[in-house]
């Protein structure tokens, strides 16, 4: 009998978890659209790159790899027979390469309806650019900083666009300390990969909510998401870490799951002028505290322009 509790508690957790996830239900087709899918190549970013691909829309994947992100755009082309799908190069953890590719992207594409901004790394040892930057942060946070900017001519005369950045739940535990935003106080044995990778996600949001106030009357919107837990390829070495985890990621949502909120960001008409907002199971919600502090916000942004060289103009404000 106390077998047969357990797993009926077990079922209905996990029932709970699939019924409470946000799906997204709009049909909005996407035909004449260019959207950039910064990771477009795997987990998540794959999966939103599929859905819009599906919806007619020419979708570049901007991915680091070459060889996985030609392979995932033959496997889009595939499942959806959508043939304008493409791989563009973009390491975000160089700067060089992020000016190349927003470049690139200015003089061959038209029109930008979309920029999402996805990806982003967890695993990242304590090591520093080529550009000066943390690695993680610079992943995370500095390099869609400079994308997004690079590419805002671009999105603005494209207007009704939208920019979308995924953060995460974790942003919550993220504290920023401005003399040790890129790890000037840490060293090997100091750094702590958690605690960089939450203040990366507390970027992400204080960077959407600077971004919406600089777009006012543009016509682009800029709104941020938790994705939820997703189940990934990540993994441990410990074997019993990593058949706890296995156990428990059946509460987790899948790769397809975890796109549907920023699917939704993209696509639902309702959410047309909707913008500095945040995001969870295709619902808003509110971040933390420390995510709408005005302060924090203009600070970080003044910060993120000295470390990454680059100075908005008075058009982009």
């Amino acid at each position: 009998m106390f077998l047969v509790t357990i797993v009926l508690i077990i079922f209905v957790i996990w029932v709970f978890c699939k019924l409470t996830c946000g799906i997204c239900k709009n049909s909005k087709h996407l035909v004449g659209k260019t959207i950039i899918v910064t990771g477009g190549n795997a987990g998540i970013g794959y999966e939103t790159a599929k859905d819009l691909a599906e919806r007619g829309a020419k979708v570049i994947l901007a991915c680091r790899s070459e060889t996985r992100g030609v392979a995932a755009r033959d496997r889009i082309v595939a499942v959806t027979a959508n043939p304008d799908v493409y791989y563009r190069h973009l390491d975000l953890a160089s700067l060089n390469s992020v000016r190349h590719f927003a470049d690139a992207i200015i003089k061959s594409e038209e029109r930008l309806d979309v920029l999402i901004n996805n990806a982003g790394c967890y695993a990242a040892d304590f090591q520093y650019t080529e550009d000066g930057l943390l690695l993680k942060m610079q992943n995370n946070h500095f390099g869609p900083f400079l994308l997004t900017n690079l590419l805002l001519p671009l999105i603005k005369t494209s207007a009704p666009s939208r920019i979308i950045n995924v953060s995460s739940l974790a942003h919550v535990g993220g504290v920023i300390d401005f003399d040790n935003l890129n790890g000037e106080k840490e060293t090997e044995e100091t750094y702590n990969e958690l605690k960089v990778y939450c203040i990366s996600k507390l970027c992400n949001i204080l960077t959407t909510v600077e971004l919406e106030r600089r777009l006012k009357g543009t016509g682009v919107t800029v709104n941020s998401l938790h994705p939820g837990i997703v189940a990934t390829g990540l993994g441990s070495d410990n074997w019993l870490a990593s058949n706890f985890l296995f156990y428990l990621k059946a509460f987790w949502k899948s790769p397809w799951e975890g796109a549907q909120t920023t699917i939704h960001l993209a696509v639902a008409p309702e959410l047309a002028t909707t913008s500095g907002r945040y995001f969870e199971d295709c619902a808003e919600v509110s971040p933390s505290k420390q995510a709408q502090d005005v302060n924090l916000v203009r600070r970080l942004w003044e910060e993120s322009e000295r470390l990454v060289q680059f100075k908005a103009t008075a058009a982009s404000k």
